[in-house]
């Protein structure tokens, strides 16, 4: 089968491999659609610390080195089962979303042991730390990562339900109220999936920060109640902010950008005993201010991922709650074109995409 596999910084690779087979207990996937990710823009400038094997040292929960097959944003139609398999669940045909997260799962453990598998001090994922992966023409994964699509859901959608579990994780962490005030920085695909959830959740007014000019009509197309650009001198963020929340600030600021600018203003737009939560991957040490979240008594937090909340997210998506998903699809493309039309396209053109799939089938 055809697979891209990553060897290390700007060194991806087309190559032919052999067709796994599931063993016991697992399904295999055709790959349908796989979207890219910003970890995935990550490891073309150097491999994920701690997350990613080196060519040399494999990761302690896969067992792998590099290369690794890449792709852990994926969708699928399964092709076959090993035995165990419970096919009353997941039967032969059926359009599947994949739990890429992987963790050690032993009982010493206190974080997979306490139904917080995501915090393992061990965590990777499959299409980073290896167990195959999404970009590939074939996957066989354990059947409790695998859950059904609802019927009413396309394989191209179905690909956006890992960065929109991302989206939801970070909203149940923060605590959001029905009638809620919420401020977004960053208008890429995870802050749109971000205002997609806060919106299903009952958020009363949600305003989103972005650069971008066609982001902000996306925001705006799918229910921020206003959008800002920050780098207009015309206006200022927080003061409308504030004048949009009755002088107060926003009762949850979620930062998806990840720079120092957003988080100074995350602190000057949140509310006294407000709620900020970091959503975005970091790739630099923030300084902190600490004095401004001291006088409002702020409350600071960040997430990571998701654990077993799939099926949370997919009734959501099965009651209609995330309708029209697909427009954040900006672009489709081949194995072929991996590099330059996709890694390439979301790093320097910016203004143009969103989120783009990638399909062994698409030519």
């Amino acid at each position: 089968m055809k697979a891209l596999r990553y060897y290390g910084s700007e060194d991806i690779r087309l190559e032919d491999i052999p067709d796994p087979s599931p063993r016991e207990g697992e399904v295999k996937i055709k790959v349908a659609w796989n979207g890219i990710c910003g970890s995935d823009m990550h490891s073309w400038h150097a491999p994920l610390p701690g997350v990613s094997p080196s060519a040399t040292q494999a990761h302690p929960i896969t067992n792998e080195k590099l290369p690794v097959i890449m792709g852990h944003e994926f969708s699928g139609t399964v092709v076959d089962v090993g035995r165990g398999v419970d096919t009353s669940r997941i039967s032969l045909g059926a359009h599947v979303v994949v739990e890429p997260l992987l963790t050690c799962m032993k009982p010493t453990c206190h974080p997979c042991s306490s139904g917080m598998r995501n915090l393992c001090p061990l965590v990777t994922f499959i299409g980073i730390g290896g167990c195959g992966g999404g970009l590939a023409e074939y996957i066989c994964v354990s059947q409790r990562l695998v859950y059904t699509l609802p019927p009413n859901v396309p394989l191209d959608v179905g690909a956006l339900v890992e960065p929109l579990a991302v989206a939801w994780h970070a909203v149940k962490r923060s605590n959001l109220k029905a009638g809620d005030s919420v401020f977004i920085l960053g208008g890429g695909p995870i802050g749109l999936l971000t205002l997609r959830v806060v919106k299903a959740l009952g958020a009363a007014w949600v305003g989103l920060s972005e650069p971008v000019s066609m982001r902000r009509e996306l925001a705006l197309k799918h229910g921020a109640s206003a959008v800002f650009d920050p780098t207009s001198t015309a206006v200022d963020v927080v003061t409308e902010v504030k004048n949009a929340t009755g002088g107060r600030g926003a009762d949850v600021v979620f930062d998806c950008a990840g720079i120092q600018r957003t988080l100074d203003i995350a602190f000057l737009a949140v509310k006294p005993r407000g709620m900020i939560v970091n959503v975005a991957v970091w790739v630099t040490r923030p300084e902190l201010d600490m004095a401004s979240m001291m006088t409002k008594e702020v409350v600071l937090t960040s997430t990571l991922c998701y654990d077993r909340e799939y099926p949370e997210v997919l009734e959501a998506v099965a009651q209609g709650k995330f309708h029209g998903l697909e427009d954040i699809i900006t672009r489709r493309i081949g194995f072929n074109d991996f590099i330059e039309k996709g890694i390439k396209a979301m790093l320097y053109e910016q203004d143009k995409q969103v989120k783009i799939l990638v399909s062994p089938d698409c030519k």
